[in-house]
């Protein structure tokens, strides 16, 4: 019943997109120590939503001649690569961390949202 509603497909979306960065995420800390392994990292969730790969943009319309011109948008699919240890790898664990609490962090926001949703439509439905 729920998951017909937008707001609940949305935030399934979500809770799937975070699942699939938290297991890029582990996979870039295991193989920390593999020599010539470059960090990865999935879309970013808007990127998801506007259905581009993670190379592409979307145009924004000029729909006047007076109107600025777009800036182009585009999301990263693999993580920035910077110094690489001398075995080739390059994964940050201090990057990762980071993104991992950011993910951690996005899933809380997303699954909390979907509980008082549901509950509110509970409230609704007087059940």
């Amino acid at each position: 019943m729920f998951s017909q509603i937008p707001l609940f497909q949305l935030a399934e979306r979500r809770l799937a997109w975070v699942d699939a960065r938290q297991r890029v995420l582990a996979q870039n800390i295991a193989n920390i120590d593999t020599p010539h392994w470059a960090g990865r990292d999935v879309a970013p969730f808007a990127a998801t939503l506007r259905g581009t790969a993670a190379g592409g943009a979307l145009e924004v319309a000029r729909t006047a001649e007076g109107h600025l011109a777009p800036k182009p948008t585009g999301g990263a699919s693999s993580a920035a690569i910077g110094e690489r240890a001398p075995d080739g790898n390059s994964v940050s664990l201090d990057d990762q961390l980071t993104r991992i609490a950011e993910t951690d962090a996005a899933h809380e926001l997303t699954a909390d949202l979907y509980r008082k949703y549901l509950g509110m439509f509970r409230t609704a439905l007087g059940r």
